[in-house]
């Protein structure tokens, strides 16, 4: 069994925070400084570019990607580290049109993530050979996948309500068309398991900044199926997966059937070595322990709010299976008493147009946490504390 109480200690808390918004971005490891300062005087300051090859650097993002690959179900050498999600979308998205060029059709859901939905535009735009992107309710993805579809690209759990694809399903019925599949695992790594292997997936990408607890701009991931690997053409060629990076070549020659060719540029040693000490406090954590102790903390949640807190309305399904790892409850004046809650020390977040978003992360919150979180709730909207003015100011990020 997993010792959460263990993994709690593993992680910076100040005093009297109730955090729920590691589900945005996860809290600070406490090794994390002392593997930083590790990194800037024993590696950088004494290795210098020597470490690229002492200190391994290079192979970085193919060592981390084997760490997270184990907590996402994936073959080993299928994943590498670096960039953003974004890219890594595009990459993924570009890949799969590439695989089938006969189709035209790009199929996601108007709940997808924004970013995601952006770069497609983008790259059906830059394309610019008679591409369409559908974006049908969440619910409909299933009916909308037919024969003339290239890819379907969703986030297994969308990011408002918490509401889950069913993945194993999606591609069975997307490989069933001939249908290729990209999944964003932004809100599924390090929130519940997933096994990309067992369920056939074909690419996968997700960051480490949430769940992982991998520090704001923390490097992201891409997951190709190794049955693919040697088809995919890198959209994106940069130096870092060549085929013979010093060689120097004016040709791009991708690195021939490995992992290696989704690489683009250098990537961030330094926010390597801070994903290293988040990564470390997964050692001994069982995903189907993680997964059991969200669902009694998500319930616990919803049936006191649900009690205690009139007005407020669960966002989202109540099934627990067919959910992620954090709860959304919409109230009409959501952001001024989510302002609230932060002041008095419960960090969870909005999301337009009325929806409170909390997330329920077991390494770092349990049962005492969530009842004081509701006491406060219940508090704020009795008292209507919400309504005071410096609650209504809207910040750069909300």
């Amino acid at each position: 069994m997993t010792d959460f109480s263990k993994t709690r200690a593993m992680f910076e808390m100040p005093e009297g925070m109730i955090y729920l918004n590691g589900n945005s971005l996860g809290p600070m490891p406490k090794s994390a400084p002392a593997k930083i300062a590790d990194f800037m005087n024993n590696e950088w300051a004494t290795e210098l570019i020597r470490g690229w090859n002492t200190k391994g650097w290079f192979m970085q993002t193919n060592t981390l990607g084997d760490r997270i690959g184990k907590l996402v179900g994936a073959e080993p050498d299928s994943i590498v580290v670096g960039d953003t999600l974004s890219i890594k979308v595009f990459q993924a998205v570009a890949a799969c049109l590439a695989l089938r060029p006969d189709r035209k059709v790009i199929l996601s859901d108007n709940g997808n993530f924004p970013t995601d939905l952006y770069m497609v535009e983008g790259l059906v735009k830059l394309k610019d050979a008679g591409y369409a992107l559908r974006t049908p309710d969440p619910q409909d993805v299933m009916d909308q996948i037919t024969d003339e579809v290239a890819c379907v690209m969703l986030t297994e759990v969308d990011y408002r309500t918490g509401r889950k694809h069913d993945m194993k399903a999606i591609i069975e019925k997307a490989h069933a068309h001939g249908a290729l599949v990209v999944w964003d695992l932004a809100h599924s790594a390090g929130a519940l398991p997933v096994d990309l292997s067992g369920d056939g997936a074909d690419f996968a990408c997700g960051c480490t900044y949430k769940f992982f607890n991998g520090g704001p701009g923390a490097p992201a991931f891409i997951y190709v199926a190794p049955r693919l690997i040697g088809d995919v053409e890198p959209a994106l060629s940069g130096w870092y997966g060549h085929a013979a990076p010093f060689a120097f070549d004016v040709n791009y020659r991708p690195m021939p059937e490995k992992i290696d060719r989704m690489r683009i540029g250098t990537p961030s040693i330094a926010s390597f070595a801070i994903l290293e000490a988040a990564l470390d406090a997964w050692e001994d954590v069982d995903m189907n322990d993680l997964r059991a102790k969200s669902i009694a903390l998500q319930e616990l949640f919803i049936k006191e709010v649900e009690a205690r807190c009139p007005g407020v309305t669960l966002a989202g399904p109540r099934d627990m299976n067919a959910r992620g790892s954090h709860v959304a409850f919409e109230f009409e004046n959501g952001f001024p008493v989510m302002q609230a809650l932060i002041d008095q020390k419960v960090i969870g977040d909005f999301r337009a147009p009325n929806i409170m978003r909390f997330g329920i992360t077991p390494l770092f919150i349990d049962e005492d946490d969530i009842l004081r979180a509701v006491d406060i709730l219940e508090g704020i909207l009795k008292n209507e504390t919400w309504k005071e003015p410096r609650f209504q100011v809207r910040g750069a990020v909300t």
